[in-house]
């Protein structure tokens, strides 16, 4: 089974509805908004960092990070979304450089070390080995470079079906978008789960240092069913909803990690 082939055509094909979508409110974007939620922007110093951004879609998360002073290199499976979030750039007038990629091929076309890589929602389910990911992360860091990411929590993927626990084959799906515009269009798509220890085994056999790891229970997108609105919880105050799975009580809905990559003698 070619997964990749079968999800960069998905990709292509939900980039253009993405584009269109109020949930992703590009309009917004070029009117100067960031398209980063209070999580990451609580968390992350950019100013003044070279970044490189794996799984970035068309742009947004990458140049919302431009605006905030880094300087970005973002990298996408997607050849329509790497298009598009060129095009962005221009019309911002932002300087950002973009990889059309696949995320274990990336290394052969990255030119330099970054001080930070940064990853985020819904990146993790379409890859099949976290262990070459990891590896890709670490090679990408300069000596002493930070690592951030911020997911959806593998329990909330769990509350749909899916398991927790990694699996060889991947889930083999038809799938419209999550965006309110979505067609009536079904693509093939390939997941797989992974889980928390996954992930940070995967980051710490790569050699990275975990330095701290964070859970919420909300999501920032209302991406899935059944979600109820709720108050920010005040990180920032530009972000004034989140949304909420209740099953009697809250369950977590996104994890944050940041890990770093040692320094020579340390």
């Amino acid at each position: 089974m070619d997964y990749l082939t079968l999800n960069r055509t998905a990709w292509n094909h939900r980039t253009l509805e993405h584009l269109e979508s109020s949930f992703y409110d590009v309009e917004g974007f070029l009117a100067g908004n960031s398209s980063l939620q209070e999580i990451e922007l609580a968390a992350l110093e950019v100013e003044g960092k070279s970044l490189l951004h794996l799984q970035c879609h068309f742009g947004l998360d990458t140049l919302s990070l431009a605006r905030l002073g880094a300087e970005v290199t973002g990298v996408d499976l997607s050849d329509t979304a790497i298009h598009h979030a060129q095009q962005l750039a221009k019309a911002c007038g932002l300087e950002a450089n973009f990889i059309c990629s696949d995320v274990y091929q990336a290394g052969a076309q990255l030119q330099q070390q970054f001080d930070m890589v940064y990853t985020s929602y819904g990146a993790l389910c379409w890859l099949p080995d976290l262990r070459r990911w990891a590896e890709l992360v670490h090679q990408s860091l300069l000596p002493g470079g930070q690592f951030y990411m911020v997911e959806f929590h593998p329990v909330q993927a769990m509350m749909e079906g899916y398991s927790y626990f990694a699996q060889q084959e991947g889930d083999v799906e038809e799938e419209g978008t999550y965006t309110e515009n979505a067609s009536d269009t079904k693509h093939t798509m390939v997941t797989w789960p992974h889980s928390l220890a996954d992930v940070i085994g995967a980051l710490i056999q790569a050699g990275l240092r975990i330095d701290a790891i964070e859970e919420f229970p909300f999501s920032p997108y209302d991406a899935f069913d059944n979600l109820v609105t709720g108050e920010s919880l005040g990180l920032t105050s530009d972000r004034p909803r989140y949304y909420q799975l209740h099953q009697g009580k809250p369950i977590p809905m996104v994890y944050s990690l940041s890990a770093s990559k040692p320094k020579a003698l340390e």
